[in-house]
Formats: structure tokens, sequence, C-alpha cells
């Protein structure tokens, strides 16, 4: 039936030709290869690990100076509390301890410190090996052991402890069941909805037993498998979605099911393989920082991405042969009930009639908020932050209650050519220091008055750095996690123009070598980087601020770099999505006005509902109990939130009828030394 037009005849299209004929070949290749993996990370186990350095930074220095001294080996804290006082208590707490120190890995365990009341008190457990070193069964046997203590309250703290801590939420599975049925309403069928879905599992599956098996050679964040997750589901299924929304087009316009399976992956199989490409160097671009801790994930993600842009030019191609019948009587099906595009051509028309409007209110919009992000203040995650009834989180609330809201996070003055007794007496005359400890050797050990997530200690690290130790003879460094989050900050703030310059150029230069134009990509920059500011302000109101009953206190230092990598990489897949669609029709008619509004009539709908399943997928973070998990989610949600809404369905239409045959203007020097990527065959 396929006489319309000539099948395209693209490498794209050659791929699903291929996949079509050996589509059972396809399919078991990526069984196999989720299998094998899966079983294989199963047998290995992960040995992901957090590596938050900053070589040539203060705390940094702190830190390789303390290691040089102390001995190697994870440390827990078994806090205790009784209201008669833990005197009262003595027998009990010490048949536990002494059961403590016979248990294997563990090398000491010292004599509970108590507080000045006697009701709180901590007795510190060093073991012989690192956290991730240390086994899961003898982790669990200490907490167990340690809960022993009679009538005693106990609360554990320490690395060791956060890895028996329950810390999945059901998170993954609902964003995945609502992209399902979103996906069940815009085609009306399961199992066209349930194709998109089953490749996004395919490819993030993958990718994940990959990943957990290469975290025993590359250090690679803790929290990298959720956030890859997070990533790849999103993209998946969009990917997918997309792919699987221009076959439907294609057989509606007459073309056998093979035939439409080439043609939408020779069209939007493009389109998705360079928006893909748009989201790896976004993400690669995080290089350019030298941040070690993000360098895997970065990477990591990077990988999910890509599986997903292969799984979507492979397996689905072979799952729509598969399946073909059955879906092309559901599309006609559905097609005689409802006429495709007309609300959003009538959008569009509206739109170009009196631009002005609509360029007003998103531009607002966007701006308004954004500007929560200046006062964005940057941080490390610690105890306070775990899920209220965790263990970790009642030790913390316990050693606060008893030693003072700075005792979780002390800061260490470290000198090598200083008075350490000098130093002793200026600390203990500073405003903002409840506590100084005697020196241990160049050491000196301050508790800070207030919590380490309050602004106060940043700013008194800073108040240490500028005023008060240059005063003294001799040079000091100010180390801990307080200081360390403030190098980070800092070190962001030095690179981050370089990251911007990497990211927004080469995502430009693209943008340029495939729609021939210098404005679509300075307008596509200028708009991607409005919907990230806006993103980070809205995250800066709920988790900054404490909006919608969250905990106020700083933003994870290294999520909005990331939040910036993954947006501006997904904000470039909608742009061109969208404005592929406005240059084919550009080309086909040169009519700048059919070009806006026969482009958002194609694609208005899918752009929207992909823009939805992303929302879902990245909001439903927010039912994850981590602090961290939950603020890229929300970030992520906000910023495809406003893109899929405001920037595509409002601001490029408007800004596009104002540029009219502009929009596509290149000079013709620079036309004859780019070179020519075309996304329409």
């Amino acid at each position: 039936m396929d006489t319309i037009t000539r099948t395209p005849g693209g490498a794209l299209a050659r791929l699903a030709g291929w996949a079509q004929r050996h589509r059972w070949l396809a399919v078991a290749l990526w069984a196999l290869i989720l299998i094998g993996v899966t079983f294989t990370s199963q047998l290995a186990g992960s040995a992901f690990h957090d590596d938050n350095s900053l070589p040539g930074t203060e705390s940094q220095q702190v830190v390789d100076l303390l290691d040089r001294t102390a001995q190697s080996g994870a440390s827990a804290q078994i806090v205790l509390k009784a209201d008669g006082g833990l005197a009262a208590n003595r027998a009990p707490i010490a048949t536990m301890l002494g059961e403590v120190r016979s248990l294997p890995h563990v090398r000491s365990v010292t004599e509970p410190t108590l507080s000045p009341d006697g009701r709180i008190g901590y007795a510190t457990v060093t073991f012989d090996a690192a956290s991730t070193d240390l086994p899961y069964d003898d982790i669990v046997k200490f907490a167990d052991t340690a809960k022993r203590a009679g009538p005693v309250e106990v609360a554990l703290a320490g690395d060791p402890v956060k890895r028996i801590s329950g810390s999945g939420g059901p998170a993954e599975g609902v964003g995945l069941l609502a992209a399902l049925v979103i996906l069940v309403f815009l085609f009306r069928s399961l199992l066209a909805a349930g194709l998109p879905v089953l490749t996004a599992v395919f490819a993030v599956g993958s990718t994940l037993g990959v990943i957990t098996v290469v975290s025993h050679f590359v250090d690679i964040a803790s929290y990298t498998s959720p956030l890859m997750m997070l990533v790849g589901f999103g993209v998946g299924v969009d990917y997918a979605l997309l792919i699987f929304s221009r076959y439907r087009t294609e057989i509606l316009a007459g073309h056998d099911r093979d035939a439409a399976a080439r043609r939408a992956l020779d069209t939007a199989g493009r389109s998705v393989l360079f928006a893909g490409t748009t989201v790896i160097i976004a993400l690669l671009g995080l290089l350019a920082l030298g941040l070690g801790g993000l360098r895997g994930v970065a990477l990591a993600v990077a990988l999910t991405v890509l599986m997903t842009m292969l799984a979507s030019v492979t397996l689905l191609p072979a799952l729509l042969s598969l399946f073909g019948k059955r879906l092309e009587r559901g599309i006609r099906r559905h097609a005689l009930r409802k006429e495709h595009g007309k609300a959003w051509r009538r959008l569009a028309d509206g739109v170009q009639r009196r631009p002005l409007a609509p360029l007003a209110i998103g531009l607002t919009v966007l701006i308004g908020l954004s500007s929560p992000a200046a006062g964005m203040r940057l941080g490390f995650a610690d105890a306070s932050t775990d899920p209220a009834g965790s263990t970790t989180r009642q030790a913390y609330d316990l050693l606060a209650e008893g030693f003072g809201p700075g005792f979780t996070g002390p800061l260490a003055i470290v000198t090598e050519d200083g008075d350490t007794v000098a130093l002793q007496r200026k600390l203990a005359d500073t405003p903002g220091i409840a506590r100084v400890l005697p020196p241990m050797g160049k050491t000196v050990l301050v508790f800070p008055t207030t919590s380490p997530q309050d602004e106060a200690t940043a700013e008194l690290v800073t108040r240490l750095r500028a005023g008060v130790l240059p005063t003294l003879p001799g040079h000091y460094l100010v180390g801990g996690s307080v200081a360390a989050a403030t190098d980070f900050a800092g070190a962001v703030a030095d690179r981050l123009p370089l990251f911007v310059l990497v990211v927004v150029g080469l995502s430009a230069l693209l943008l340029m070598v495939v729609f021939r134009s210098i404005l679509i990509p300075l307008k596509a920059a200028l708009l991607n980087l409005l919907s990230i500011g806006a993103s980070l302000g809205v995250m800066t109101l709920v988790f900054g601020d404490g909006w919608f009953g969250a905990q106020p206190g700083p933003i994870e230092a290294f999520v909005p770099v990331m939040i910036f990598a993954i947006v501006f990489g997904l904000s470039m897949d909608y742009e061109v999505f969208l404005v592929s669609r406005m240059h084919e029709e550009w080309r086909r008619t040169g009519d700048a006005r059919l070009a806006v509004r026969e482009g958002l009539a194609s694609t208005g709908a899918v752009i929207t509902a992909a823009g939805a399943i992303m929302v879902l997928v990245f909001g439903a973070f927010l039912l994850d109990p981590s602090r961290m998990l939950a603020q890229f989610g929300l970030g992520l949600a906000v910023a495809v939130l406003l893109d899929a809404l405001v920037i595509r369905c409002l601001l490029v239409p408007a800004i596009m009828r104002l540029l009219g045959a502009r929009a596509w203007w290149l000079p013709r020097w620079l036309d004859r030394r780019l070179p020519h990527f075309a996304l329409e065959p």
C-alpha cells in the first residue's frame, strides 16, 4: 500500500528494517542483555562510594592532614538516653558495649561520654575497614547488638548504619504507573501505552546492572542509581513515545505498518538521536567543572540516555513489528473519533495574532520564578535531613539535645606553624562558638552554637577564615562538613562560567547546524536558561525557605549543577521536536506563519503528553525519603512543566511569529562552512 511516497532510505530506516526482519532476534538480544547484566550485578554486588573531595581547597587540605594521622576504618556512634540518668543504667550499658567489642570487624569501643545533665551519652565504635568494605550482615549484627541496652533508649549514627537504613521509596513504581495512565489516555490502548514503558524498562534496567558492576572499578556516588532511573525512565518513555507518535501519523497517512515504522525512525528517530546527543553533551559538560564526585554520576546518567536512544531505534521497531496488526486497528479506530491537531492550530493562531501578550506573560512567569534562586544557599546533607523516625535522625536529635545543636558539625582548625594554645583562647572568645576542645597535636576542634544546616554556621566559617584567624601568628586551615560545603559552593561558582559556555555553546552550535539559523539557537539557549532559573527558584522556595511544609535548609551542593545539565539537555529535546516540524513545514511551503501553526499542531499533543509523563515521573521522587532526591525530583518536574506549557506552547510560537522568515536566516559564508545534518529526510 506504500505507493503514496517513496520510503525514506536513511540509516535509521535501514536499521528499522533490520529490526523488523529480525524482530525476535532484536527482542531476544535485549532480553539477554538485561538478564545477563542483572544476574552479573547481583553476583558482584555494588561498591558505590560518595566522593566529595575537592583537591586544592582548604577543607580538603584539612581532611588530608587528618587522614595522615588517623587510623583508617569506618566509625559509628551508639547514642544513649535515659530520663533517670545513664549512671543508673551502667550495668546493661556495659554489658551491651562488651558484646559490641566482641563482634567481627570491631576494632575499638570507647566508654560513653555523658551530657552535662547525665541523661544522654554516646560511645564511638571504630571498625577495621571502610564502610563499603564491611559485610552487610556484620553491620546488621552490630546494630541489633547495640540496641540491647535494657531500658535505655538507643539510636545509631555513622556511615555503616546508613548502609542498612531503608532508603527506598515508591517513586519509581509510582512514576511509571502514572506514565502508563497518561499513555493509555493518549492512545486509548493499553498495548500502545505499554510499548514506550517496556522500552524504557529494558534500557534503564540494562544500564543499572552495568553501572553496578562498574562501581567496583570507578568511583560512583551512592545516589547514582535512583538518579539514573529518574532520568532514564523519563527520557526513555518520552523518546519511545515520540517515535510511536510519528509511527501513528504515518499509519494514518496511508502507509503500511513496516513502511510507517521505517519512516518514523527516519524522521522522529533522527530527532531522538539529536536530542539525546544534546542531553549527553550537557551531562558530559559536568566534566568541565573538575568536581571528582560528579564525574561518575555524569558518565552513568549519560550512559543511561545513550541506552534509551539505542532501545528506541532498535527494540521499539521490533516491538512495533511484533504487535503491528493490533496496534494499527487501535490507531485507525481512535482516529475516527478525533480530529488531529485542531485545538493546537487554534492555539497557534491565537498566539500569532497577538504575540506580544503571551510573550510578556511567559517571560514574567519565568523571570518571577527565577528571582528566588539568587538567594539559594548550598550545603551538604546530614542526619538532620534523614527521614523522621530513622535511627540516624533519632541519634542526631539526641546528640543535639544533649550536647547542643552544633555538636554534630564540629569545625577542625589545623595549623603546622601556629600556637594552638593562643588559638584555643582566641576561639573561646569568638561569638558563635559554644565550646573549644583542648588541642590534639596541631588540631583544635570547635563546636558552633548553631547546627550544620544553619546559615549562621556557614557565616562563622567565613568569619574565621577572613577575620579571626589572620590576626594570629602562623597559618591556619578550617575544615569540617560546613567548611567543605562552603568550598564546594565557591568551586562551583568559579568554574560555572566555563561549564555554561561549554554546554550552551556546543548545544547552540548543533542547533545551528541542523536548522541553518542563528536566531533559533540563541532563542533556545535563552529560554532554556530561564526554565532552569525558574526551577532553581522554586526549589529554593520549597527546600530553602520551607514552603509547603518542607524542612528549610541548604540545597544539596551538587544538585543545581546536575539539574542545569539535565534540564538544559531535556529542554533542547522539546526544542528539537517542535522546531524540527516547523522547519519541515518551512522547507515545504516557505510560509513562516503556517510553519508555526502546523509545527505546533503536529507536536503539541505529544510534547504535552511527554511533558506530563516526565513531570509525573520526576515529581514522584518527592515521595522518596531522601531530601536530595526530592530536590532533584522537584527541580526537574518544575523545569519540564514550564518548558512544555509556557515555553513550547506560548513563548516559542510568539517569538517565531515575531521573527517570521528571519528565524531561518543564516549568512551564506557561514552556511558554506557548516556541515549539513538534516532531521528531515
